[in-house]
């Protein structure tokens, strides 16, 4: 059910993203990432965690395109199948965050009250702490692996789906086809599930696009500080810990993985703010 005279049809949306610039860029390197990720098997040239201590750091050549690391391993084929650890840590964390988020911020925003209150004040506390910092905590008490890593990302961003979600609620809960819902004796469960969800997807599709790549840039950061991804693993960001020391001795040790951060981040975050403005009725 769509919100009368607010609804924007999915052609009119569709026809406003192919129009939108960022919107083009950012899902051609996005879908070039997942074909790389599909693909890794046939693209990769090495084992990514195989070691050759006796072609260590060598730069890049025919048979290593973006040369070695420190203990010999082909960087091109790490960063290959690092394409895949990131997009399922983006994935599952974004997929975990909006499930929790949603169901909290639905009952706060529909409920209100106290329960709206003691729900939202523990959303403020979460948000007060620094993102990475309150992932390293949860890393901590967990500890070191990449699953556990992606759970920490996963909690950490649930207070940002339960906000935008509240406010959609509050909004819709108070229009007159939610009221008559509720006056003919509809179970709130109906409502919320049938009535008021369908009309508060925007703001969440736009939060989870941005949300995926944020979530692949807390994870590597956690992998970079020794929170993540175990040592060997094609991790972008532990290939960055593992050979920063060779930053200068090797550059590409380091700059490929980081490049590789950015774009995927950079295509998300393109995505994102191109549905942002195709989701807006105000925006034509």
């Amino acid at each position: 059910m769509n919100t009368p005279g607010t609804g924007t049809s999915q052609g009119h949306v569709l026809r406003k993203l192919l129009r939108h610039r960022s919107a083009t860029i950012g899902a051609s390197i996005i879908l070039f990432f997942i074909v790389v990720a599909i693909f890794a098997p046939l693209i990769a040239t090495h084992d990514p965690r195989q070691a050759n201590v006796v072609e260590r750091l060598s730069g890049w050549s025919a048979t290593h395109y973006l040369g070695t690391d420190g203990v010999g391993r082909d960087i091109f084929s790490r960063i290959v199948y690092g394409t895949r650890i990131s997009l399922r840590v983006g994935l599952i964390a974004m997929t975990f965050s909006i499930g929790f988020g949603t169901l909290f911020g639905a009952i706060a925003g529909y409920y209100g009250g106290r329960l709206d209150n003691a729900v939202m004040r523990l959303m403020d506390m979460m948000l007060a702490m620094p993102s990475i910092l309150l992932a390293m905590v949860i890393v901590t008490i967990l500890g070191q692996s990449l699953t556990n890593a992606i759970i920490a990302v996963s909690i950490v961003y649930i207070p940002q789906y339960a906000r935008i979600l509240r406010a959609a609620v509050l909004k819709v809960r108070e229009l007159d086809y939610v009221v008559a819902a509720k006056v003919i004796g509809a179970r709130d469960s109906r409502i919320l599930l049938t009535t008021v969800l369908p009309n508060c997807i925007a703001p969440l599709i736009v939060q989870a696009t941005l949300g995926i790549g944020a979530a692949i840039l807390d994870a590597a950061g956690l992998s970079f500080l020794g929170l993540g991804a175990e040592i060997g693993e094609p991790e972008w960001g532990a290939m960055l810990n593992e050979n920063r020391k060779f930053i200068r001795r090797a550059p590409l040790t380091v700059t490929a993985p980081g490049i590789a951060i950015f774009l995927i981040v950079l295509g998300f975050n393109l995505l994102g703010d191109a549905l942002r403005d195709a989701l807006d009725p105000q925006i034509d």
